[in-house]
């Protein structure tokens, strides 16, 4: 299975990505081996996750994701 995340940054701002290990990418973005933007605001904390069946949807789901503005991806993570 593959997951989408959202994780919350130390300056409030959300960041989405997916995985098909979710506790080995969260350590590579703890330990500032993840995305500049991550390692850039650390610390960071998981606030929402989803499964998808294929990597082809949740690369789909990503994108859709990480066009909305900040508010829409605040209801999700609250709505989650």
């Amino acid at each position: 299975m593959w997951k989408l995340y959202v994780l919350r940054m130390d300056d409030g701002s959300l960041y989405t990505g997916i995985t098909k290990d979710l506790e080995r990418r969260l350590e590579e973005h703890r330990n500032g081996d993840g995305s500049k933007y991550v390692r850039s605001r650390l610390p960071c904390k998981m606030v929402y996750t989803e499964e998808h069946e294929d990597m082809s949807s949740a690369l789909k789901r990503e994108a859709e994701v990480k066009r909305w503005k900040k508010a829409k991806k605040e209801r999700l993570v609250k709505n989650g």
